[in-house]
């Protein structure tokens, strides 16, 4: 096939003339699945200490204790230093960041207030360096609304920086990426 304007002779190859069938989805096969139940804290109100334990279906995040408003979503990396808990809290600050919620400090939701937000929280965190996280730093994250509950699931990645740089504090240099869902309802 040849296309000719004024200025330019374009010839497409056969090939990209005729349509191509789009690749079939297949909902009946999982994308992801986990051997290992995934790491939850919960916490009845700040400042009390919490332990890492394994959780059933029923606890993960999110959970029916919460209505439902936003999930905000982020990526945090530490490139260097190769710190899991600051690409966690990297991760959480880029979920927040761009979002304002007005509602909760107006009264735009009948007999919510501003003290009842609730916040859940969901990391995806290579599960190698799970052990070294410190889920007290990730809250503190927050400025506003109370964390029912924090779940750390295998996801993130450690990958090259492509370089270590020993003044920065790298050890080797791997990059640890982490992932965050932070789902934010009453």
């Amino acid at each position: 096939m040849i296309l000719n304007t004024s200025f330019l002779t374009f010839k497409f190859p056969l090939n990209l003339q005729t349509p191509r069938k789009s690749p079939q989805f297949h909902p009946q096969f999982p994308l992801f699945t986990s051997s290992k139940p995934p790491i939850s804290m919960a916490t009845a109100s700040a400042g009390e200490s919490t332990s890492l334990t394994a959780t059933a279906a029923q606890s993960s995040v999110p959970n029916s204790s919460l209505t439902l408003l936003f999930v905000e979503m982020g990526v945090g990396y530490d490139q260097h230093g190769q710190d899991v808990t600051k690409a966690a809290m990297k991760a959480c600050r880029d979920a927040i960041s761009s979002n304002s919620i007005p509602a909760f400090r107006r009264g735009s939701i009948p007999g919510i207030s501003f003290d009842q937000m609730k916040l859940q929280i969901k990391l995806g965190v290579p599960r190698s360096l799970q052990p070294t996280l410190d889920i007290e730093k990730v809250k503190s994250v927050f400025p506003y609304g109370k964390i029912e509950n924090v779940e750390v699931v295998d996801g993130g990645l450690i990958c090259s920086s492509g370089v270590h740089v020993e003044e920065m504090g790298d050890k080797d240099d791997n990059c640890y990426i982490v992932n965050a869902a932070v789902y934010v309802g009453y």
